[in-house]
């Protein structure tokens, strides 16, 4: 049974949706919904509407103020009746089985019809339908009148009109083929072509016989310009006969049309044959101009006596010259913007070889749009920048985003991983040393800071700094000089620090593993990059990525992924991030023999991830029938009191907004404990 969603938006009705048996549909503010309602008060996933067996269901999907039919708000699956008004935000959706009923006035059917029958280019007129209603009954109430219109993608006017002689007036005939000529001209997308329908057009469209267009070129002597044929026709003589030298030098000399008739006898302006014979009766000779400058002509004769090119011909000839003018300069402007393009392009390409880093960071799931926008908004600062996330989510990548979109980025970008160091030789790695400065030191050594001058210095795994490195780093902070290992001359050095982190560095403040000064220093922006598991819209384009990429490295040719393997990886919590994806995909390439990936050739590991919750743990041991919401509710409580109901960061360990931490709270009635 069709079914249809009239929806209104503020106070007009403004489309149309039609459901699809087996089809669900999203309703929300985010862009992915397949109904976008772009208001404030819609949550990005608001409501859904699904069948089963012939019948349809409301389901409100959480949102923050709630989904409403008619007056009442929805709790659970609703089932919906003809009539239903769903009510979004300040946007109605009126539920209705018959569209032709939803519409009141003589046209209901033809409406019905523009609205679920895709015309043809060359069908009926376009159907015009009455207001729409609230409900599918013959007693719906009207609420907004609106006019729904089925437009044709084409239109008769660029077609030639089809003219008798003697129906109208030259001149509107000439007027008519010249709006189809200038189309056609301008949809030409080579020189050659564009000379070719110019001088059709014309034979056709007046009394001329040969023609050609002729354009302007250096002469191979140097100096003087000459003139070359780029496009001809001839119908009643073998070949097109050139222009006679005095029309050549008129037109170009003086920039001005010329129609001779009457010229049998004239050998400046006629025609000759192989015996010196004058051939032309009349003559046509027309400038090419753009702006001041003549760049060739146009040049139409006939041979008969019968026809007898007249001004209205002139006048035609000069309005193909004007449009033939243009489109041979847009041509000249679109291959100027392709050559620019592709020379820069080369460049960019040379400049990302150079530089070593690849410059995209592969996904578009709400959340790296989100990481988009944060890297646009920190770049153009000097600010220090703390990036989050768990490892392997490509918080490298991030921060080189940063430092190639920021003014620094003619400067070195410099990466240190303070994890795989000891306490001595980072220091060393961060602020060099001299000769003999300790047992090994043979040589002066430039430290991170001092190379990475003007520039960016990324320190990765953050958290792993031990106290004693913490405080020297902290001075070179806040604006300090610095002394190399060994040495005692003061360097200072301009650097932006990114720092990177997967620890909790709230926790290692409390703990006391972790300076109060130094996390303040560096949490001045903050760039938060999610797990893989949480975006898994990005998967197919990441494995798709990475695919291209080792196929490029390899020489391979595999084409792409089962349906199994695809399945398997969405199905997967990948605890190492994109980074395991890389690798599982890297090793499934350089081992295949088929021409597309299977789940087998996939090695996935049992690791549980960074941040799997301890009651799913649990749940493994022993199994406790629970609904979801009890499980969020229990999990939102444990966090809440393991971090002292500092709301703060229990919302950062769940991943989720504070205020949706808040409204979590209020909808589940949790109350905190009374303190001593």
């Amino acid at each position: 049974m069709l079914a249809y969603l009239v929806i209104r938006d503020g106070t007009k009705w403004s489309d149309v949706f039609r459901l699809v048996p087996g089809r669900r549909v999203t309703i929300g503010r985010a862009n992915t919904s397949q109904i976008v309602i772009q208001d404030e008060q819609a949550s990005r996933q608001h409501a859904e509407i699904f069948s089963d067996e012939g019948t349809w269901y409301l389901r409100d999907l959480e949102s923050r103020n709630g989904t409403q039919v008619g007056e009442e708000k929805i709790q659970g699956d609703v089932t919906l009746q003809v009539g239903d008004v769903i009510r979004i935000a300040n946007t109605q959706l009126a539920y209705v089985t018959d569209l032709a009923a939803a519409y009141q006035g003589r046209e209901a059917s033809n409406a019905a019809k523009s609205l679920t029958e895709k015309h043809p280019i060359d069908g009926e007129d376009e159907a015009v339908a009455p207001a729409p209603v609230a409900g599918g009954g013959e007693t719906c109430e009207v609420l907004e009148p609106t006019t729904i219109t089925h437009r044709r993608q084409n239109t008769r006017l660029l077609d030639a009109p089809h003219v008798e002689a003697g129906d109208f007036p030259k001149l509107s005939k000439a007027t008519a083929n010249l709006c189809k000529l200038a189309f056609d001209l301008a949809c030409e997308r080579d020189a050659k072509g564009v000379g070719q329908i110019a001088i059709n057009g014309l034979i056709d469209g007046t009394q001329a016989d040969a023609g050609a267009l002729l354009l302007r070129g250096k002469a191979e002597s140097g100096g003087s310009s000459e003139l070359r044929v780029l496009a001809s026709r001839s119908d009643q003589l073998p070949q097109y006969r050139g222009v006679s030298d005095f029309l050549r030098e008129t037109v170009i000399g003086e920039g001005e049309a010329v129609l001779a008739r009457d010229i049998e006898g004239d050998s400046k302006l006629g025609i000759r044959d192989s015996a010196g014979e004058i051939l032309s009766t009349s003559v046509i000779c027309a400038p090419v101009r753009v702006g001041k400058r003549t760049i060739g002509l146009i040049h139409l004769y006939t041979t008969r006596a019968t026809s007898i090119l007249d001004p209205v011909d002139l006048e035609f000839t000069l309005a193909v010259a004007k449009n033939v003018a243009l489109a041979l300069q847009n041509l000249r402007r679109q291959q100027n913007l392709v050559e620019d393009l592709s020379k820069s392009q080369h460049e960019l390409d040379e400049l990302r070889a150079r530089l070593g880093v690849e410059s995209e960071i592969v996904g578009r799931s709400d959340d790296m749009i989100e990481v988009h926008n944060q890297i646009a908004r920190a770049a153009p600062s000097s600010a220090t920048v703390l990036i989050r996330g768990e490892s392997g989510v490509g918080k490298e990548l991030v921060a080189r985003a940063v430092h190639y979109s920021s003014p620094r980025r003619e400067g070195p970008f410099v990466c240190l991983n303070c994890a795989a160091l000891t306490e001595t030789l980072l220091e060393s790695e961060l602020f060099g040393h001299e000769k003999g400065a300790f047992t090994g030191a043979t040589d002066r050594k430039v430290g991170k800071f001092e190379a990475a001058h003007q520039g960016t210095l990324m320190l990765d795994e953050i958290g792993e700094m031990t106290p004693g490195i913490q405080a020297k780093f902290l001075r070179v902070l806040e604006g300090h000089a610095f002394e190399r290992v060994g040495g005692s001359k003061p360097i200072k050095a301009d650097v932006r620090v990114i720092s990177a982190t997967n620890r909790d560095l709230e926790k290692e403040v409390r703990q006391g593993n972790f300076r109060k000064d130094l996390y303040f220093r560096l949490h001045v922006l903050e760039i938060y990059v999610s797990p893989l598991r949480k975006r898994p819209e990005d998967l197919v384009e990441l494995a798709e990525h990475f695919l291209h990429r080792f196929n490029v490295e390899t020489g391979r040719r595999i084409e792409g992924f089962s349906v199994g393997a695809m399945q398997k990886m969405r199905e997967y919590r990948w605890p190492g991030n994109v980074r395991e994806l890389k690798n599982v995909i890297e090793r499934a390439v350089v081992l295949s023999q088929r021409k597309v990936i299977e789940a087998e050739e996939l090695v996935l590991t049992s690791l549980a991830t960074a941040s799997e919750s301890f009651e799913f743990a649990a749940a493994k041991s022993s199994y406790i029938p629970l609904s979801l919401t009890e499980i969020e509710k229990r999990h939102i409580v444990a966090t809440l009191t393991a971090t002292k109901w500092n709301k703060s960061q229990a919302s950062s360990i769940l991943g989720i907004e504070r205020s949706t931490l808040d409204r979590k709270i209020r909808k589940y009635d949790i109350q905190r404990p009374p303190t001593d």
